[in-house]
């Protein structure tokens, strides 16, 4: 028997809801890196007016660092459950989830040579595949290799920063070079030095360095999502009401005052590791919490499909949102690089987000799966995407 991609009524809708969900707060966060010279910049101290600095921060807090982890949970918890299905089936998933991965990984590197550097594609799938050969254990070994990971780069990072409180205005090195030749490239370049820029903001991006720490910040979400996923918690979310109410509750209010810790006290680069790496994860939970449970009422499905069908095709989305981000910020398009304030990223973001609610919605109408899903899936099942 052959292994079969998930069918429609096989689909959870709150995890739908979730992926899209998470596409939005990706959105707000990439859209600094559309119009922005990133990574060279500090963003905390990049605005020095007073609405963009509002604005900036309660995006800091609500948004930025909560949502890749919530993205990684979800990618663990859908592996997890693909596995399981051919667990149930005695069949070996091994050789379809590295090539499913592969293929992932090659979607990544077109998406950030081609269209936009920040890709998070290719890293997901290289801890994919860690995750993959992962899966035979149980549950709480996943959980527990999660908490060693992510505890490892905390003792790291805090012992290095335990004894240096940085104020605000020192110590961030801003690349003053670098952020010049961004804004010359993007700001005022054809499409051929875009590529160039792309490919040196690339080599930040996607450093030795960044695969290595991508072990210890993306791969334990996605053991949490596995772990997450064999225990069934979303399915079984009446009967755990009160689990995830606890999650729900603890995690929105702990992982909005860790977060909010650099903008009520001195900002320091503690703080700062503080609000990234306990935080934000802790936010993400809550919100995820917070999903489940709003969705245990059964017309909440029915009132956020628009963001389930977002989730659904999120390879779609998220490769969408970078071409029409270039397209609108970069020179070769409508040139408005630099030449936005935060409020307004935001309000762009909304209208890209309505606009792709529309497109969700009427090509699920007829297919049953995103081109890029589509394509996916034939290139890992060899399978023809059919419509409705």
């Amino acid at each position: 028997m052959e292994l079969k991609p998930t069918m429609l009524q096989e689909r959870i809708a709150t995890l739908d809801i979730l992926r899209g969900i998470s596409l939005i707060g990706i959105l707000l966060v990439n859209m600094y890196a559309f119009y922005l010279p990133m990574p060279h910049i500090d963003l905390a101290t990049w605005f020095n007016t007073p609405s963009d600095i509002v604005w900036q921060q309660n995006l800091d807090i609500y948004v930025q660092g909560s949502f890749y982890p919530l993205f990684a949970m979800l990618f663990g918890y859908g592996l997890a459950m693909q596995w399981q299905k051919a667990q149930s089936r005695a069949q070996n998933f091994y050789p379809l989830g590295f090539r499913r991965l592969l293929v992932l990984f090659v979607f990544g590197v077109i998406h950030a040579v081609l269209i936009w550097w920040g890709d998070i594609l290719m890293m997901y799938a290289f801890c994919g595949v860690f995750l993959l050969l992962l899966l035979r254990l149980r549950p709480i070994w996943l959980l527990l290799i999660a908490i060693i990971l992510n505890g490892i780069m905390h003792a790291f990072t805090f012992l290095a920063l335990a004894f240096v409180n940085v104020p605000e205005a020192e110590g961030y090195y801003v690349d003053i070079v670098s952020i010049e030749q961004a804004i010359t490239a993007y700001g005022t370049g054809t499409w051929v030095d875009a590529f160039i820029q792309r490919l040196a903001d690339l080599a930040v991006q996607a450093s030795p360095l960044m695969w290595i720490v991508s072990l210890f910040t993306i791969l334990p979400y996605m053991l949490v999502g596995a772990a997450a996923s064999k225990w069934h918690l979303v399915e079984r979310a009446k009967e755990l009401k009160w689990l995830w109410i606890t999650l729900a509750v603890s995690g929105l209010v702990i992982g909005i005052f860790l977060k909010s810790l650099p903008i009520l006290f001195t900002r320091t680069l503690l703080l700062d590791s503080i609000k990234i790496y306990i935080g934000g994860p802790i936010l993400s939970i809550g919100y995820i919490g917070l999903v489940v449970l709003l969705c245990l009422w059964p017309f909440v499905p029915k009132l956020l499909r628009p963001l389930a069908n977002m989730g659904r095709m999120s390879l779609t989305i998220y490769i969408m949102q970078s071409i029409i981000g270039t397209c609108l910020f970069y020179q070769f398009g409508f040139g408005w690089y630099g030449k936005i304030t935060v409020a307004t990223g935001v309000f762009i973001a909304i209208g890209i987000i309505v606009v792709q609610m529309v497109i969700a919605e009427i090509w699920l109408s007829k297919w049953k799966q995103g081109p890029l899903e589509a394509l996916w899936r034939k290139l890992t099942y060899k399978q023809k995407v059919e419509s409705h």
